[in-house]
């Protein structure tokens, strides 16, 4: 689907998507688990509940979507904290942003985009984190949707598969809680981004000109 389709989406209202509320799989770890400390991406982040919540919690977040009636509902909405909203495309962002996130909040981005698309989209978060970044997502295992997609469904191996590479499985469960319908569908992953030894030259080059 293009950027102007999800545009069309929002404008038609045919956003089921949108629960109006955060994830309560996300709700669930920032009331379980120490905060996400930095700056946050939210891609796909829609009316911006999800930053919302990271961002009551403390954390400067940055939500971005690719329709401009999405920006426009999420600023529409008081704030919370430190939130702020970009039309952008998260394979595509502006060089400010590449390396510039500590964690990157994945809930409807990954499950929305063409499956032909997910080895960029790793490409794509991983580029956006800082060398250790880390990347908390949901994914749906069974969307539970009728027809193709989206969303689509993805097994444990394939995330692996393609999150494998560049990143450090930390953690994954199955969410306590989350919005009706969709329980026992959903799968949680903490991840962190692989430092190569380029990062890590950067790094003592930063440390010996601080000291």
């Amino acid at each position: 689907m293009s950027n102007a389709d999800w545009e069309s989406r929002y404008q038609e209202g045919d956003t089921p998507w949108e629960k109006g509320a955060p994830s309560p799989g996300l709700l669930e770890y920032l009331r379980s688990y120490p905060p996400l400390v930095g700056k946050v991406l939210v891609p796909g982040c829609g009316s911006g509940h999800d930053v919302r919540a990271i961002s009551h919690a403390g954390n400067e977040v940055t939500g971005i979507d690719v329709a401009p009636s999405a920006i426009a509902r999420a600023e529409g909405f008081p704030k919370t904290g430190r939130e702020n909203y970009l039309l952008a495309d998260l394979f595509d962002l502006p060089a400010g942003m590449q390396g510039a996130f500590d964690w990157v909040w994945e809930h409807t981005c990954f499950c929305a985009i063409d499956p032909a698309m997910r080895a960029g989209y790793v490409h794509s978060v991983a580029d956006a984190l800082k060398p250790g970044g880390r990347l908390l997502a949901i994914f749906y295992l069974d969307p539970g949707n009728d027809d193709d997609g989206p969303p689509y469904g993805v097994t444990k191996a394939e995330l692996d598969a393609f999150f494998g590479g560049k990143f450090l499985l930390e953690r994954e469960w199955m969410p306590g809680a989350a919005y009706p319908g969709r329980e026992g569908r959903e799968w949680m992953r903490l991840l962190k981004k692989q430092e190569t030894m380029l990062d890590t030259g950067c790094q003592l080059l930063d440390e010996e000109r601080n000291a």
